[in-house]
């Protein structure tokens, strides 16, 4: 008997909601007649064997903790294949029906007026249109990029690259700049502590995370959750982290206004406080 169809191919992508420089963990994407299947974590043995790679170690009181041999990407990644088929999700340029940029505007009625489909010829130029307009009437800071913060990351739309050199060749633009929030909290207290750039976002690859696990016998967490924010970057690894810490005996304290859940999970004190 042959066996049922699942799929027609497997993609593998990075998956990541708020990934830095290319995505959260890395997963497998069933496709099937043109559509996603299923999204699963990247399973390594599909081409490697474990003896083959050469795996970091750490160790602590006679415990170790290594990769696992698939990735860990969080649930927002695991759950993508209702994104992309969202009856929400907006797939073409919509103008709202009462707005004309060479006219009348109606911005009394955003909110309330319906949209109508244009072409992407049409869309690319309205924005065009739009940046000249800003530039000659109010000169070239008047465009604020907001693309410093959270972003979807991918090759031609990220946040955090292309916008900003865009405007740049333009002539320049206002960066939009906020304040150290979410993820931003533990990224940024890394580096006031340790002084480095990327390694303070826990790549297993970092010194800190070795020598924090090797020599530690307390971890502060000020205002961060390693249960949920570190998905967009290294899937679950601060997870298994923070339980193999509380395993050989690292005492972990945090200090946060509300119980999330690396507190709930893993403090062995929590601290709360007001701003």
């Amino acid at each position: 008997m042959n066996p049922i169809k699942t799929k027609d191919k497997t993609v593998l992508r990075a998956l990541g909601l708020g990934g830095y420089f290319g995505g959260g963990a890395e997963g497998m994407v069933d496709v099937m007649n043109g559509r996603i299947v299923r999204v699963r974590p990247m399973q390594y043995g599909w081409k490697y064997k474990q003896e083959e790679v050469r795996q970091w170690e750490i160790k602590r009181n006679g415990k170790s903790i290594k990769p696992a041999w698939k990735s860990l990407p969080g649930p927002f990644s695991l759950a993508y294949k209702k994104r992309v088929y969202s009856p929400n999700r907006i797939k073409y340029p919509l103008k709202r029906v009462d707005w004309d940029p060479d006219g009348e505007r109606n911005p009394q009625n955003r909110g309330k007026s319906k949209y109508v489909r244009i072409s992407w010829d049409e869309a690319s130029k309205i924005i065009a249109d739009e940046i000249k307009r800003v530039h000659k009437e109010y000169g070239h800071n008047a465009v604020l990029l907001q693309g410093d913060g959270h972003g979807e990351c991918k090759t031609i739309n990220t946040p955090h690259g292309h916008a900003g050199a865009l405007l740049d060749n333009l002539g320049g633009f206002t960066l939009q700049v906020r304040n150290p929030d979410s993820w931003e909290g533990w990224y940024w207290g890394a580096k006031h502590v340790w002084g480095q750039g990327a390694q303070g976002i826990m790549y297993p690859a970092a010194n800190i995370v070795k020598d924090t696990t090797e020599n530690a016998d307390m971890v502060l967490f000020w205002g961060c959750d390693p249960e949920t924010t570190p998905w967009g970057f290294t899937g679950q690894f601060a997870s298994r982290l923070c339980y193999f810490w509380s395993e050989v005996g690292i005492k972990q304290v945090y200090i946060c206004p509300d119980l999330n859940y690396g507190a709930a999970i893993h403090a062995d004190k929590w601290i709360t406080f007001l701003y």
